[in-house]
C-alpha cells in the first residue's frame, strides 16, 4: 500500500464526515428554521472579523472582541434551541471515524493509531484475520460448544474452565491500558485458542488500538525478508517495525516455524523488547510448557514463564466435533 492509497482512504473518510454533516444540517434547517438564521448570522459575523483585521488594523482588536462576544451569545442561543428540541449539542458538528486525528491520519505530525492500523490491514493479506473477525468475536463466543464432562486432571469441566478463561480475556481487553499482562494460550489444535485470540483482537481494534496478528511462521518470514532483502521498501520496514511498536502483538501457532538459531534469536528480540517497552503480547501454541522448555532457549522460556500468564485449553477437538 503506497501513500497515495492511504491518503485516499483518509480523504474519503473526511469527505463522508462532511457529507453526513451537510445531511444533518439540512434536516435541522428544515425542521428548525431559527437554527438556520442563527448560523447565517454567525457566518456573517465571522466574515466581519476577517474584514475588520484587513480594513481597520488599528482598532481591529476591539472590533474583533465585540464580534466574538456576539458569536458566543448566538452559539448559546443555538445550543438552547437544540436542547429544547432534544437534539444533541454536537449534532451539527463533524463526526469523525477517529477523533484523535480527525481522520487526517496524523497527530502532531506523527502517524495516528488508525493510520498504523490501515497499514496493518495491508499486511493482513498474508493471514485470514480480516475474514474471520466478523464471525469470531466475543458476541459470537458460545460456551455451549465446550464439553460439560468433568475432567479429573483439571478438576472441572471444559465448559466451566472456558467460562473462566473468557472472563479473563474480557478483563484483559477492559484493563488493556492499565495493566502489564501478557497471555500464553496452550493446548492441542481445535480447542478455541485462535478463536479467543480473534475475540481479543476484534475488541481492541474496535477501541482503535493497533493489533498485529501473525503466525510465528509468518513473523519469522517477515523478519527474514526484511533482514536479507537488497531493497527494503517502506512497507517492509513498516511491517518489521510494527512487530515491536503495535499495541498488541498476537503470535499464533508458536512452534510451527522452523526452530533454529536465527528464529529463536529473532523471537527473543521481539519478546524481550516488547517487555522492556511495556507492549503487550499474546502467544498461542500447541506446545505444553515442558515442550516449550525443550524446544526454545533458556532466554526465551525465562521471559515466557516469568512474564506471561499461562492458560491451558483442553477438551475435545471442537473442529472435529
Amino acid at each position: 500500500m503506497d501513500n497515495r492509497e492511504l491518503k485516499l482512504i483518509f480523504q474519503k473518510r473526511r469527505d463522508k464526515a462532511q457529507r453526513d454533516l451537510e445531511s444533518r444540517r439540512h434536516e435541522i434547517y428544515e425542521g428548525i428554521p431559527k437554527i438556520k438564521e442563527i448560523d447565517k448570522h454567525i457566518n456573517k459575523l465571522g466574515l466581519g472579523i476577517a474584514m475588520a483585521a484587513i480594513k481597520h488594523p488599528d482598532t481591529a482588536k476591539l472590533e474583533m472582541k465585540a464580534i466574538e462576544e456576539e458569536i458566543k451569545m448566538l452559539k448559546r442561543e443555538r445550543a438552547i434551541s437544540l436542547t429544547e428540541h432534544n437534539i444533541p449539542h454536537d449534532y451539527l458538528s463533524l463526526h469523525f471515524q477517529c477523533d484523535k486525528c480527525e481522520d487526517t491520519g496524523f497527530v502532531d505530525g506523527k502517524p495516528c493509531s488508525c493510520y498504523k492500523q490501515e497499514m496493518i490491514k495491508y499486511s493482513y493479506k498474508h493471514s485470514n484475520i480480516t475474514d474471520v473477525l466478523d464471525r469470531e468475536n466475543f458476541s459470537s463466543f458460545d460456551l455451549n460448544v465446550f464439553s460439560d464432562e468433568y475432567n479429573d486432571k483439571y478438576k472441572t469441566t471444559p465448559r466451566q474452565h472456558m467460562k473462566e478463561v473468557l472472563s479473563l480475556a474480557e478483563s484483559f481487553v477492559h484493563n488493556f491500558d492499565n495493566s502489564r499482562n501478557n497471555l500464553l494460550f496452550y493446548g492441542q489444535t481445535g480447542l478455541g485458542k485462535t478463536f479467543l485470540c480473534n475475540c481479543i483482537a476484534k475488541a481492541l481494534l474496535d477501541k482503535n488500538h493497533t493489533v498485529l496478528y501473525q503466525t510465528a511462521f509468518r513473523i519469522i518470514d517477515t523478519i527474514s525478508h526484511y533482514r536479507f532483502s537488497n531493497k527494503k521498501t517502506p512497507e517492509m520496514r513498516f511491517q518489521y517495525d510494527m512487530l515491536i511498536s503495535c499495541d498488541l502483538l498476537i503470535i499464533d501457532d508458536l512452534g510451527t516455524e522452523m526452530i533454529n538459531s536465527f528464529s529463536t534469536t529473532e523471537l527473543f528480540n521481539i519478546i524481550n523488547t516488547r517487555l522492556l517497552e511495556d507492549k503487550k503480547t499474546i502467544i498461542s501454541t500447541n506446545f505444553t510448557p515442558m515442550q516449550l522448555s525443550e524446544n526454545y532457549s533458556e532466554r526465551i522460556t525465562s521471559r515466557l514463564f516469568g512474564n506471561y500468564e499461562f492458560i491451558a485449553f483442553y477438551g475435545k477437538d471442537l473442529r472435529w466435533e
